[in-house]
């Protein structure tokens, strides 16, 4: 079957590209031309993520002394940079960021705890994400919690109230962040294996001795401002950012007997046009189309790519203001083939009503 094939066939599958489509070259030899990586490019990416988010704990620590009002705002900034290394250890999951596979562990298990992420558990979900992402019967990993407007109406009372709790945007993007990085991704989920666990084990253990030590450090109540301050700001982000980059109205979903990899990518993946620093903050991420069609193609690379090449820039953007419409978003409607709000499913449930009174 044809998701079978891309499946088997990974990043460079023999698949058809129906909208948008390459005039010339197939989308397996546009991409390969951005795939390899640059060893000063990404280390100077280190560089320049890695000392700041440093220096401004050294900075938090000084500040101190003289106001907590110092503290925060550079809290704040600290979470920017968090972001951007999320970016880097995400990189290295898909072992694009270098290209040595024992340095991208390396340094993704750094970043891992640095994000309070576990590098090898948090790799092999998202590889299920990439690999199921706009596929409606393989939902559940590495994704947002979607439903059809028919699943929803068939849906118990108690199970709709969880789905609109967990889709409120304070829920989503305030507590679920924290929830998220400080209490789910200390544990392994079902169905990992050894590797993936171990994983899991050491980056708590490490997390805890880091905590330790800045606690030793700070004291434990400025520690806990200081990294609760940083975990929302970056958490939060980096929710929204997944968020808009597969929850737009136009997005890309089907069963999977019709699902099609190299079209998930491109109309399931959002091209989300940020301010430029905004695009420096979240490392590039925002040409989500581009990461889908092919991981390997590191994010110092995909704006090259981008730039370069008439079938991603064929790709609509979706711009910060535009995309603040996908918060109204809901529910996935298989007639009109395009995410859609609670009222379409009060709608639904009044024409069901009507024609059984008929």
């Amino acid at each position: 079957m044809k998701n079978q094939n891309a499946l088997k066939a990974g990043l460079f599958g023999d698949l058809p590209v129906s909208h948008p489509e390459p005039e010339s070259e197939s989308w397996k030899e546009i991409v390969r031309k951005y795939q390899v990586p640059s060893s000063w490019r990404a280390t100077w990416q280190v560089v320049n993520t890695l000392v700041p988010y440093l220096a401004l704990w050294g900075l938090m620590y000084w500040a101190m002394s003289v106001s907590y009002w110092l503290v925060i705002p550079l809290a704040i900034l600290a979470g920017g940079f968090v972001v951007r290394t999320f970016i880097i250890f995400h990189d290295c999951t898909h072992g694009s960021f270098y290209g040595s596979r024992r340095a991208n562990d390396i340094l993704g298990f750094i970043t891992g705890v640095l994000t309070f992420t576990p590098y090898h558990h948090w790799k092999w979900e998202h590889t299920v994400h990439h690999a199921s992402a706009g596929n409606l019967d393989r939902r559940g990993m590495g994704d947002v919690w979607t439903l059809t407007v028919q699943e929803y109406l068939d849906a118990s009372r108690w199970k709709r109230f969880s789905y609109r709790l967990s889709r409120n945007p304070v829920v989503l993007f305030a507590l679920a962040p924290l929830g998220l990085f400080l209490v789910l991704n200390r544990f392994a989920v079902k169905g990992a294996k050894e590797k993936e666990r171990r994983s899991v084990y050491i980056t708590n253990v490490m997390l805890l001795v880091i905590a330790g030590l800045l606690t030793w450090a700070f004291g434990w109540k400025a520690y806990l401002v200081i990294q609760l301050t940083i975990l929302v700001v970056a958490g939060t982000a980096g929710v929204w950012l997944f968020y808009v980059q597969h929850q737009f109205e136009d997005v890309y979903w089907e069963r999977h007997e019709e699902w099609d990899f190299a079209q998930a990518a491109l109309q399931g993946s959002s091209f989300y046009k940020l301010p430029k620093i905004l695009q420096w903050f979240s490392g590039n991420i925002g040409y989500h189309h581009i990461h889908h069609l092919s991981p390997r193609i590191p994010n110092y690379r995909l704006e090259r790519a981008h730039k370069s090449e008439p079938l991603f820039q064929s790709v609509p953007p979706l711009t910060l203001r535009k995309s603040l419409k996908s918060l109204t978003f809901r529910l996935w409607d298989e007639g009109k083939r395009k995410l859609v709000g609670y009222k379409a499913a009060r709608q639904a449930r009044a024409e069901r009503a009507k024609k059984a009174a008929e």
